[in-house]
């Protein structure tokens, strides 16, 4: 174990010496350029993020679950409804969500414009119907003349969801000192950092959490070495994941994998916030996906590699 760790670390002091390098060859790849959107619509789509009369009551807005001062998230385990009830599930961040392959702990759709109709229309989340936001925005002059001047056909909900989404893929986090590493820049992270990301891949986790999103671009089963739901206790309907959308057996408590970005701001973890702290599901995730514990040291390097994917936002009106 030794030599293979004097190996290790003689072969990422070698890559520290060529910082300058060109990118490194490595299975994640950093974030992609934040796509070209139109501006006018961009601007819409963040004045609309904030509003709360896109719920029945005009009590909840996205921006209220959806934090971006708190990585995209907040930090209850359930955010609250229009009504005041918490939600079945945890709420998911909303940065670098147009990298996730679907949307939604049970990835009942796939597109950004989709995930806002079923948000708005919720009867746990909004509550409210298209025709009452439609009628609310084109009864504001404000909005009448910035949909008028973004889109032809004004105020529908085609474009409000439009906008909406419009802004969204806009909420990027790059330039996460893993980022920069995996761009060749080899000395910004620490060596017991490296060691981190090398235990990642060692022990498997990165068989779920990869891609460009270090997760989000697959569904797993959660509990494969053992029913964590069963041995959590008092399992709802949310539990049931994927299965409430396919009614497959197969899909019974199967999840989209979430992506890792920004992981270390946005406690507590799970569709059921039950792990508080990134220690705890780090835990959870060793015991019951990979069948095994891993060492003190490995799991502390391994939470110092997760803290190093925490990229930067920057809000631009």
């Amino acid at each position: 174990m030794k030599a293979a760790r004097y190996a290790l670390t003689l072969l990422l002091c070698g890559l520290a010496a060529g910082a300058a390098a060109a990118p490194l060859d490595e299975p994640l790849k950093p974030l992609p350029d934040v796509p070209k959107e139109d501006p006018a619509r961009v601007k819409l789509g963040r004045q609309l993020f904030n509003d709360p009369r896109l719920s029945t009551n005009n009590t909840l807005s996205c921006a209220s679950c959806h934090q971006l001062d708190k990585g995209g998230a907040d930090t209850r385990a359930f955010s609250q409804g229009f009504d005041g009830q918490p939600l079945p599930v945890n709420t998911p961040s909303v940065f670098n969500a147009r990298l996730n392959f679907r949307q939604f702990w049970d990835g009942r759709v796939e597109t950004l414009e989709e995930q806002s109709d079923k948000v708005i229309t919720s009867p746990h989340e909004m509550g409210s119907s298209w025709d009452t936001v439609v009628q609310r925005l084109s009864d504001d002059p404000g909005y009448r003349q910035g949909f008028g001047a973004a889109y032809p056909d004004a105020v529908t909900k085609a474009n409000i969801q439009n906008a909406l989404a419009s802004y969204e893929r806009t909420l990027a986090t790059p330039d996460s000192r893993f980022d920069q590493y995996l761009k060749g820049n080899t000395e910004i992270l620490t060596l017991d950092e490296k060691y981190g990301y090398q235990r990642f891949k060692d022990y498997g986790c990165i068989a779920c959490h990869q891609g460009v999103n270090i997760g989000g671009n697959m569904f797993q089963k959660f509990g494969v070495f053992g029913d964590y739901i069963a041995d959590r206790g008092n399992p709802t309907e949310a539990d049931q994941g994927r299965f409430n959308v396919t009614g497959d057996e197969a899909d019974r408590a199967v999840f989209k994998v979430p992506s890792l970005r920004n992981v270390a701001l946005t406690a507590p973890y799970f569709h059921d916030g039950s792990a508080p702290t990134l220690e705890r599901a780090v835990d959870v995730m060793f015991k019951y996906q990979l069948g095994r514990m891993p060492s003190d040291e490995d799991k502390a390097l391994i939470i110092q590699f997760l803290k190093t994917l925490s990229g930067h936002w920057e809000d631009t009106p």
